[in-house]
This record gives C-alpha cells, sequence and structure tokens, in this order.
C-alpha cells in the first residue's frame, strides 16, 4: 500500500492551485500544524473531520493512527474528489477512510471523536460535535494561541497542546463531551 501522508502531499502540490484546496505558502506547514496539535492524541474507534478541506487534520490523523476509522466531510464537490482520489491512490480502504460529501448538519454519528481545524469558530464546532459525539467523546479544536477556550455546560478541557507552526503561536485544545 502507497505511503497516505506522502500521496496526501504529492497531490496536494499537484492540485493545490488548480482545485483551489489552499493558499500560497508551504504546504509543510499545513503538515506540522496538523502533526504537532495531534501529537498527544490517543485516539480510539470512530473519528470524523468536520470541513476537512485539503484533507487536514483527517488524512494526517488517519496515516498516524492506522486502527481508526475516518470520516472526512466537506460540502464542496472539488474538495470531496481530490480527497478521494487521495485514498484511492493510497489505496485506503473504505472501512479505514470515507469521504462523505455533504453538510455537516446532515451528518449522522455517533462518533468517539471530532477534529475541527478550520471549520467554524470553536463554539459552532463544538454544537456540531455535540450532536454528533457519544457520550465521552472528544473534540479536538485547533487554535490561534490567544483565542479563549470555549467551554459550554458538558464540555471538559482534558488537554491543551500549544505549539508553533512557521511564525504563529497555536494550540490544540481537546474537550470531552460528558452530557
Amino acid at each position: 500500500m502507497p505511503d497516505l501522508v506522502a500521496t496526501h502531499r504529492q497531490l496536494l502540490a499537484r492540485f493545490r492551485k488548480s482545485m483551489n484546496l489552499v493558499g500560497p505558502g508551504d504546504l509543510q506547514e499545513h503538515f506540522d500544524d496538523s502533526d504537532r496539535a495531534l501529537e498527544r492524541l490517543q485516539p480510539t474507534g470512530h473519528w470524523v473531520d468536520l470541513g476537512s478541506g485539503a484533507g487536514f487534520p483527517g488524512i494526517p490523523l488517519a496515516a498516524k493512527h492506522p486502527e481508526l476509522r475516518v470520516d472526512l466531510v466537506d460540502s464542496r464537490q472539488k474538495r470531496c474528489t481530490f480527497l478521494q482520489m487521495v485514498l484511492e491512490e493510497a489505496e485506503v480502504p473504505p472501512e479505514r477512510c470515507q469521504v462523505y460529501c455533504q453538510r455537516v448538519e446532515d451528518l449522522a454519528g455517533p462518533y468517539d471523536g471530532v477534529v475541527s481545524r478550520a471549520f467554524a469558530p470553536p463554539p459552532d464546532a463544538l454544537a456540531h460535535a455535540e450532536r454528533l459525539l457519544r457520550p465521552g467523546g472528544l473534540c479536538v479544536l485547533f487554535l490561534q494561541a490567544g483565542a479563549a477556550v470555549p467551554q459550554p455546560d458538558g464540555w471538559e478541557v482534558v488537554d491543551t497542546v500549544p505549539y508553533v507552526v512557521g511564525s504563529k503561536a497555536r494550540k490544540a485544545v481537546t474537550l470531552r463531551w460528558q452530557p
């Protein structure tokens, strides 16, 4: 089986402009952002990447944890086409990772975990996660270092990972849903 991250990197470099997948700048920063944010996460079960876009952080998550089942969700057809191309070229079986081209509002759970990199403001991402997660499930939010960590009722912060990508200070906050 071809390496998932290498296939993702190669196809992203080839199609980034024509499919408007990521903005200008170093592609490595997108991979570093996912790797550093998820470095302490020990996920199990079935996870979903909301607003997967160019595949961050869902594809790196699936590559790092091959025992996981990861769903990549995006509402834009061209991005879904790209994600499907990555999975097919890397020969990732559908029972490990699937693309869902639909709005998150139409997605059904339950999931063991949710990742959200640039999908929606944190309160909105957590509202979607509440609907999609099983009790005790985790949501990982990618935030700017100075961003406030939302903690609505039913959520408990279980980990915060500060890190720097390029010159940008960031943090990944993992919250547990306890309804």
